[in-house]
């Protein structure tokens, strides 16, 4: 009995220990919302739509003004942080502060949960990462959307500063030209990024925020 208890217990032990280092690595991002991350990463592994070289996890934590870093990229099989950087959202979005999110061509608007990272391609804004939204109704027309990672010289927090807010997209999480090869080249094939605000028909109803811990558990056992 107390051996099924150690090893029941092991899982959890090594999810509560990444946060903490996760946590400590990236103490912009908010400690919840990097929890809500985790949790959807497990969940899709869990669910059998993430693969097990999904290792790296980028969050955006929409609730900050584009004005401040907002996006994060973690190494979780080594518990490292590997970028902290700014990121643009769509016009149709908000001005400084996203406030409005959209899954419909032609809003202009972020999306909101969890994609898939897939391909890279030189498009009209360069190097270029193709996303796929895994939730139905919130991100998954961001293929058909041309939503994707890119950089653009409009992402330039100094201008930034002056102006009150980054530029913005079409929908895109676009990131300073500077970085941009690196940040795609860490998130390429299969990787996930969590994108997060306070929404509360999202949060609620998103297959990926509310699996059965007995499954999550089960799979972070194998």
């Amino acid at each position: 009995m107390l051996l099924a208890l150690l090893l029941a217990a092991a899982p959890l032990a090594h999810a509560q220990d990444l946060l903490a280092r996760l946590s400590a690595a990236a103490p912009g991002l908010d400690r919840k919302v990097l929890a809500l991350a985790l949790e959807a990463r497990d969940c899709a592994r869990a669910a059998g739509v993430a693969g097990s070289g999904a290792e790296r996890l980028a969050v955006i934590d929409y609730t900050l003004p584009s004005t401040e870093k907002r996006l994060w990229i973690f190494d979780l099989d080594r518990g490292a942080l590997l970028h902290a950087e700014h990121v643009a959202h769509g016009r149709g979005s908000g001005d400084n502060m996203a406030t409005r999110f959209s899954n419909v061509e032609g809003s202009y608007q972020s999306s909101l949960g969890l994609f898939a990272t897939a391909e890279t391609y030189m498009g009209e804004n360069g190097y270029s990462l193709r996303m796929d939204g895994l939730e139905p109704g919130i991100n998954d027309a961001a293929r058909e959307r041309l939503l994707v990672m890119h950089g653009a010289d409009y992402v330039d927090p100094a201008q930034a500063r002056r102006q009150g807010r980054l530029g913005r997209s079409w929908g895109c999480p676009a990131v300073r030209a500077g970085v941009a090869r690196a940040v795609i080249d860490d998130l390429r094939d299969g990787q996930l990024v969590f994108a997060y605000a306070r929404d509360a028909s999202w949060l609620n109803g998103s297959r990926f925020l509310h699996c059965p811990r007995a499954e999550r558990k089960a799979r972070a056992a194998r």
